[in-house]
């Protein structure tokens, strides 16, 4: 009997181990996005929240739509007295970001290369810091619209090397400089998500004039969430997309444990999407992972299932087999906290009489002193 409850108890042991390597696994996994990291990175102490959007064509979003939301967005945050708390006088309640998908032509004095292209608007790469080659990044708000950033890829076919920050490059005919080059990220994911070449970020007016591009089709931004689900009912009733036509991520919460759960009851039907929509690649990666992470969860559930019920059976039987009732174990209870009441009175009866002595004993004490001194003299 004793060798076969060790049995059970190594088992269960083994199994919990099991279930918290599945458990840290889907931690490492969720956390491995850096682009889905950004409401930490803009406010560490929590409060924050980044929501993505994905437009079909039919959406037909502009940059004036966006600002439209933007100024709207200004009122209600002001209207329900949510504010800038930083000293820095240059700190902003929220950012965003819109951009478009597309392809260019880029040439410089020797080659000419056909690229995938992402137009850009507004801080596209504080969401994205994909890593520098060399070089920086540039916002799609920059008042000079004529900056690009090349992958490595593109700047090797283009000049040879990666270290190429400050070269100038010719798009529809306007010249443009190669302010920043980025590695691009690897692996089966990246590549199933269509980034499989070359690719140049470039500013969402270059992209509408010169190159092939169906509009904007993603808007990211970081914003106040003082409670859950403030920021995603905010952008959706501002934004005023038809649902049809639009998909929403809350990308602070989506490798939640929740969520993953979640995701676990919508297996077979999750990879069916009846909207016009095309994700980007950064949006396919993160779907890839939501797959990996919410198998790792099932596998800790499943591997905490025998721990979870070799307790509860063990609860049951000891419940069962017990000698004692409700009325002994009230009686006991009773007991108990009937000593503790004699004990604590005890304290401060023990207190009050120390107290008692010593304010006795002091004026006797001095009385004498003076006595003796009367007498000497």
């Amino acid at each position: 009997m004793k060798i076969r409850i060790r049995k059970s108890l190594l088992a269960g042991f083994l199994s919990l181990i099991l279930a918290l390597l599945f458990g840290l696994l889907a931690h490492i996994l969720s956390s491995g996005l850096i682009d889905q990291q950004a409401a930490v990175r803009w406010s560490p102490q929590g409060g924050a929240s980044q929501i993505s959007c994905y437009f079909s064509q039919r959406a037909a979003v502009t940059p004036e739509t966006l600002k439209s939301f933007g100024y709207s967005l200004d009122g209600a945050l002001k209207s329900e007295s949510i504010t800038v708390e930083s000293e820095n006088p240059g700190a902003r309640l929220w950012v965003d970001c819109y951009s478009a998908e597309g392809k260019l032509t880029l040439t410089n004095k020797k080659k000419s290369i056909t690229t995938d292209a992402i137009g850009i608007g507004g801080d596209f790469f504080l969401f994205h810091p994909f890593p520098l080659e060399s070089g920086s990044y540039f916002s799609g708000d920059d008042l000079m619209q004529d900056y690009c950033v090349i992958d490595e890829n593109a700047a090797w076919q283009l000049f040879g090397s990666n270290d190429v920050a400050g070269q100038m490059i010719t798009i529809g005919g306007i010249p443009h400089m190669v302010i920043g080059v980025i590695q691009q990220p690897e692996g089966r994911l990246y590549e199933a998500a269509g980034l499989d070449g070359s690719l140049v970020y470039v500013s969402y007016d270059t992209l509408s004039k010169y190159g092939q591009s169906q509009g904007i089709n993603h808007y990211e931004i970081l914003m106040p969430n003082p409670v859950d689900g403030y920021a995603l009912t905010k952008v959706t009733e501002g934004l005023r997309v038809d649902e049809k036509e639009m998909e929403m991520v809350e990308n602070s919460t989506r490798f939640s444990f929740l969520n993953m759960c979640k995701l676990l009851t919508r297996v077979g039907t999750r990879s069916m999407n009846g909207k016009a929509i095309s994700y980007p690649f950064w949006e396919n990666v993160a779907r890839g992972y939501e797959d990996m992470v919410s198998m790792a969860v099932f596998g800790m559930l499943l591997f905490l299932v025998y721990p979870i019920g070799y307790v509860l059976i063990r609860l049951i039987l000891w419940w069962k087999r017990r000698s004692w009732t409700w009325k002994d174990a009230v009686k006991w209870l009773l007991g108990r906290l009937s000593a503790l009441g004699r004990l604590l009175v005890g304290i401060l009866k023990g207190k009050k009489s120390k107290k008692k002595r010593t304010s006795d004993v002091d004026p006797y004490f001095e009385e004498e002193e003076d006595y003796e001194k009367e007498m000497d003299e």
